[in-house]
């Protein structure tokens, strides 16, 4: 005759509880801790949901992979993706930077004195060719000039700047580059569970009884996206493109070459496809953060599990603008990056050790002088 063995497990410690029939409560050894049955009941059907969540998100994502691979699953639609440039590509020039791989695109009136992504100036005109149009463009908003002061305010009070940062003849070398972005619409499907909890503090006699309550939460809805962004350029960091995001896509225009002059456009090198899996971590990121958004009027909010399911549609090609920087220092590249609508910028800076050694001897010595003759009177 089969026998089940239950073994419960002690919340404070993790050791094995028993049942004390004196006390009429589970007790451990270990940490002497002693619990209500109902109290390891209602832990144990929690853990329990938290297994089966993990499983079932485990399932699905298994059937997705399945799907995909037996080509059966939902795909980007690409099918509204612009054509060649036809005959405005004999309007355009090309530069490939020899340093970095870059190819760049600007109208015939625009040179090209330097590589924005790596700062090399050896930059060598080439002929356009195999190139898809863009379907949108989303012009500068910030000129050059705002662009400098932006950055002169970025460097301020940074003594230990290197100088060849701070040079003005540097800063003026600052470049508006037109980066390529794929942008997905999709509609997704949430659902998810929380395990929340909110305690209630009272006053009995002498002691101070705190109890703390515990809820399943469940949320399900449906979210709409539109233009989800994906930057499609290798060169440009996708961390520097995340933190100058938002784009106000209010200003969002037909691609025009009109827009070009006088500033350069990097060539997409990701292909949509190759950035689908980018646009579906951000979706379904997306999708989880406004469902757990309306869980509120509680102390603490837990993740038990989720399933999101996209209905992939449109992809569109972009151009999206930005002032940009690279400084050479020490044998690395340092690169200043500003939305060219906004005016959120980000940028790494070294530190001239050189120049932060000098200050501090300058400091450190003469207090060290200062404290070892005091020393001597005392």
């Amino acid at each position: 005759m089969a026998s089940m063995i239950t073994n419960y497990k002690c919340p404070a410690c993790t050791g094995p509880l028993h049942f004390v029939g004196a006390s009429g409560r589970l007790e451990c050894d270990y940490c002497g801790s002693t619990y209500d049955v109902k109290e390891i009941e209602a832990l144990q059907a929690r853990d329990e949901q938290k297994a089966e969540a993990a499983f079932q998100q485990q399932e699905a994502r298994a059937e997705a992979a399945q799907a995909a691979q037996d080509g059966t699953g939902e795909t980007w639609d690409t099918s509204s993706l612009g054509g060649s440039w036809g005959a405005e590509a004999a309007g355009m020039k090309v530069y490939n930077c020899p340093s970095c791989g870059a190819e760049l695109l600007c109208d015939a009136t625009t040179a090209a004195t330097s590589c924005p992504y790596c700062g090399n100036t050896t930059i060598v005109p080439g002929q356009l060719g195999g190139a898809m149009k863009p379907d949108f463009v989303l012009p500068f908003r910030l000129d050059k000039k705002a662009a400098v002061e932006a950055l002169k305010k970025h460097y301020q009070g940074k003594r230990f700047l290197p100088k060849a940062f701070a040079d003005q003849n540097h800063i003026e070398e600052i470049q508006g580059v037109y980066v390529p972005f794929w942008l997905f619409d999709a509609d997704a499907d949430g659902v998810a569970d929380f395990e929340a909890t909110r305690s209630i503090t009272r006053r009995e006699g002498s002691y101070q009884v705190t109890t703390t309550e515990h809820f399943n939460v469940h949320r399900a809805g449906q979210l709409s996206f539109a233009k989800v962004p994906v930057d499609a350029s290798t060169r440009m960091p996708d961390e520097h493109m995340d933190s100058i995001e938002p784009y106000d896509y209010s200003d969002l225009k037909p691609f025009s070459t009109a827009y070009l002059p006088g500033f350069l456009a990097d060539k997409y090198d990701v292909s949509a496809e190759d950035s689908a899996p980018r646009a579906d971590e951000r979706c379904e990121t997306s999708a989880l953060n406004a469902l757990a958004s309306t869980v509120t009027g509680y102390e603490t909010c837990l993740p038990l599990g989720h399933s999101v399911r996209l209905r992939r549609g449109k992809v569109h090609y972009a151009l999206m603008p930005v002032w940009m920087l690279n400084t050479q220092w020490n044998g690395q590249s340092f690169l200043f990056a500003m939305n060219g609508q906004t005016g959120k910028l980000v940028g790494d800076l070294p530190v001239d050790k050189g120049r932060y050694w000098k200050t501090f001897a300058s400091i450190a010595l003469p207090v060290a002088a200062a404290v070892a003759a005091l020393l001597m009177f005392i």
